[in-house]
């Protein structure tokens, strides 16, 4: 087998439009696992929501949360990378987006942070109604966001925003990235999120093919948005989803069909199966 490691972005690519992993894409990761292909979650999402994912799926390696910003093994809890946002870049990025009247939503491994609950915070206590207690996502709202900036210092790993303005994602966007020294990228039409400048996709998938001693070139990344870009450029092949943005499928080895058609099943059967 040419191809070792599955590096899967999850919203817009595992997951369908329903946030759910179809039965075609559950097959066929289980064929390639156990032909011996490794599948890595990556995503930009919160660890314990990718965890959840993952359990689902019998899949129990390593998982690449929060774009790269922490990545951690299921089984001993071992982090095996943390690069958290920072005080003063937090401080900095609450302040640009107050200015936009933006509702900030930061993450930690298992919790959001925001001002209100909105777009992602809301989204994850929807789905906490169907799961186990032990299962749902923390969501605090906060009141002094300086306090929890420092209080949680090491735990904070990133923030995104999520607004219907566009204009104002846009502009906030633009001079957020204007500060240097942050990653700013987006997932969704209507988002961006910001990271440490360490982080990336990219990084993380070359320390997870370190780790499990496997080359640049066995490495298959599948992604949809502006996030997967690092990834899908370091790996061996790159596939963008037939749903992703033009500029991923500009820079891809392969583009599948879109995560509401299996489109992640595709890909492993046409390079990993080979049928």
């Amino acid at each position: 087998m040419g191809y070792k490691l599955i590096c899967t972005d999850m919203d817009g690519t595992l997951l369908n439009d329903n946030k759910e992993i179809s039965l075609e894409n559950r097959i066929a990761i289980k064929d390639a696992m156990d032909e011996g292909a490794i599948i890595v979650l990556c995503t930009g999402r919160l660890f314990t929501f990718a965890k959840y994912y993952a359990q689902g799926l019998g899949v129990n390696t390593p998982i690449i949360a929060s774009n790269g910003a922490y990545i951690r093994e299921q089984q001993s809890n071992n982090i095996l990378y943390k690069c958290p946002l920072g005080v003063e870049n937090s401080l900095c990025v609450e302040e640009i987006l107050k200015k936009y009247n933006i509702n900030p939503h930061f993450n930690s491994s298992d919790t959001i942070f925001t001002g209100k609950i909105s777009f992602s915070s809301e989204n994850y206590l929807k789905l906490n109604e169907r799961l186990k207690k032990e299962e749902q996502f923390k969501v605090e709202v906060v009141k002094d966001w300086e306090k929890t900036f420092f209080e949680y210092k090491e735990e904070i790993l990133k923030c995104i925003a999520i607004d219907l303005d566009l204009d104002n994602i846009r502009n906030a966007k633009e001079e957020i990235s204007n500060l240097g020294g942050l990653v700013v990228e987006s997932s969704f039409y209507n988002n961006f999120e910001v990271m440490n400048k360490e982080v990336s996709k990219g990084k993380a998938v070359k320390l997870i093919g370190d780790y499990y001693g496997i080359k640049r070139e066995e490495i298959i990344c599948i992604g949809d948005n502006e996030n997967d870009l690092s990834m899908i450029d370091y790996a061996g092949l790159g596939v963008a989803m037939g749903n992703s943005i033009d500029t991923v499928k500009a820079q891809s080895d392969f583009i599948s069909s879109t995560n509401n058609e299996d489109g992640v099943a595709q890909v492993i059967r046409k390079f990993v199966l080979k049928h």
